[in-house]
C-alpha cells in the first residue's frame, strides 16, 4: 500500500470532519443527553419523593380511619348508654305511674266503700224505722223520724 495524495486528502478530510463534529455537532448532542439524564434523575427523585409522600399519606389516612373508628365506637357506646338510660327512666316512670294509679284506685275504692256504708246505713235506718212503725202501728213525725235515723246512723 502506497501512501499517496488520496490517502492524505482523506486523512485531512477525516480530521476536519472529526473537528467539525466535535465543535458543532457533539456539544448539542451532549447537552441534550445531559439534559435528558438530568430530567430522568429529577423524575426518579420525584418518584421517590412521591413514594415517600404516598407512604406518609397512607399512614395518615390509616390514622384518620382509626380515629374515626374510635369516634364511631365512642358514639355507639354513648348511644347504648343513652338508650339504657332512657329504658331505665321509662321503667322508673312506669313504676311511679303504677304507684300513682294504685293510690288513686285505693282512694276511689275507699270513697266507694264509704259511700256504700252511708247508703247501707240509710237503708238499715229506713228498715229499722219501718219495722218500728209496724211494731208501733203508727207514723212518727218527720223531725222525730230524722232524729232517730241520725242516732241510728251514728251507732252503726
Amino acid at each position: 500500500m502506497d501512501i499517496n495524495l488520496t490517502l492524505i486528502g482523506q486523512t485531512i478530510a477525516m480530521i476536519v470532519f472529526v473537528w467539525f463534529c466535535m465543535k458543532f455537532i457533539w456539544p448539542p448532542i451532549l447537552a441534550a443527553l445531559e439534559e435528558r439524564q438530568q430530567q430522568i434523575e429529577e423524575g426518579l427523585a420525584a418518584a421517590d419523593l412521591s413514594q415517600e409522600k404516598l407512604v406518609e399519606a397512607e399512614a395518615k389516612a390509616d390514622g384518620i380511619v382509626d380515629e374515626a373508628r374510635k369516634q364511631a365506637t365512642g358514639i355507639l357506646d354513648q348511644a347504648h348508654a343513652r338508650a339504657n338510660e332512657i329504658v331505665s327512666e321509662g321503667k322508673t316512670d312506669g313504676v311511679k305511674e303504677r304507684e300513682r294509679q294504685l293510690l288513686a284506685a285505693k282512694a276511689e275504692i275507699e270513697q266507694e266503700t264509704n259511700r256504700a256504708r252511708e247508703e247501707l246505713r240509710g237503708q238499715v235506718s229506713a228498715i229499722a224505722i219501718a219495722s218500728a212503725e209496724k211494731i208501733l202501728k203508727r207514723e212518727i213525725d218527720g223531725k222525730t223520724h230524722e232524729d232517730i235515723l241520725g242516732k241510728l246512723a251514728q251507732e252503726l
